[in-house]
């Protein structure tokens, strides 16, 4: 597989004109991407400590660097989708942040922008590293180093991501609202049936996913050089793997978790209960960001895992 591949592929997926539309309406469709979006939340509010500067990879729609920036914190919105770029400055305009923020259309690939220690905090959501493949790595290590104090990301997780080569209809489980009109939404509950029946279980695709921690390939290249939109080759790791990559790196004060652990036992219709009730869902919220830090947890969080980690002043 050529290097470039996976970045090529990665920009066509996320540079396809809804994109930024559909990404910034996540967390009103789907239950999963609430209980991950305020556990990442609730990290990053709790890492703010002697920041002033922020450089945000893969950056999407500002899910994450718009609300800094609204706090006072300079931020460097870095993303490889001009889509994803112009949905984050359309809303940056109405939060009245565009004066705090640099929108930077470019791959994880190459940061030699940017100097060893020009920003405070370093943050990476919603697995762009994984897309990186076979370059993980080294833009884990490119992130460490243009950090000064604080890293946070999350990564594929290899253990969470296993469960959907058994389960094609892990998206319905967290539909909030099914007449929502959401095209995705539509198309998950009119393919229930056909996913069912076309199913079938395969030992060897799971087998090689725990084992080397890939999905994709060569299928995706076809597919990318016939013009198609592939998902992206993705690597997903094991938390012992990540955290000894961090280690190495020199970063300390490592800490982990699964964001959507807990919520992942639970069926539709009482997640759909308890997110429908106010008071249900603070609580629940509440207690999944406990759970899903457990160490005995954090590899089976929905399909992300959490890192965050101290940059040595040394």
């Amino acid at each position: 597989m050529e290097p470039s591949y996976s970045q090529k592929i990665s920009q066509r997926q996320w540079s396809q004109p809804d994109k930024g539309q559909r990404e910034s309406q996540r967390e009103a469709t789907f239950m999963d991407d609430i209980v991950q979006k305020d556990h990442l939340e609730r990290q990053v509010l709790g890492a703010l400590e002697g920041v002033e500067t922020v450089f945000d990879g893969g950056g999407g729609c500002g899910r994450f660097s718009i609300p800094l920036a609204k706090r006072g914190l300079r931020v460097t919105h870095f993303d490889i989708s001009q889509p994803m770029l112009d949905k984050a400055q359309e809303l940056a305009a109405q939060a009245g942040v565009l004066d705090r923020m640099t929108f930077v259309e470019g791959a994880l690939e190459d940061l030699s922008a940017y100097r060893d220690g020009q920003f405070d905090l370093v943050m990476s959501f919603d697995a762009p590293v994984s897309y990186t493949y076979p370059n993980q790595e080294r833009v884990l290590g490119e992130l460490a180093r243009i950090c000064k104090k604080r890293l946070l990301l999350s990564v594929s997780s290899r253990l969470g991501s296993l469960p959907y080569l058994a389960n094609p209809l892990n998206k319905n489980q967290f539909i909030l609202d099914s007449s929502c009109g959401d095209p995705y939404v539509k198309w998950c509950l009119e393919n229930k049936d056909a996913m069912v029946e076309g199913f079938r279980f395969d030992k060897g695709a799971a087998e090689r996913l725990l084992d080397n921690g890939l999905m994709g390939g060569q299928a995706e290249i076809d597919e990318y050089e016939q013009g198609g939109v592939p998902w992206c080759i993705t690597y997903c790791f094991l938390p012992q793997e990540l955290r000894g990559i961090l280690e190495r790196l020199g970063l300390r004060e490592i800490r982990m978790s699964g964001p959507g652990a807990y919520a992942r036992t639970v069926p539709h219709e009482i997640l759909q209960k308890i997110m429908n009730d106010p008071q249900q869902k603070r609580d629940f919220l509440d207690f999944c960001f406990v759970y899903d830090q457990n160490p005995y947890v954090l590899g089976m969080g929905k399909d992300n895992l959490f890192a965050a980690a101290e940059k040595s002043s040394e």
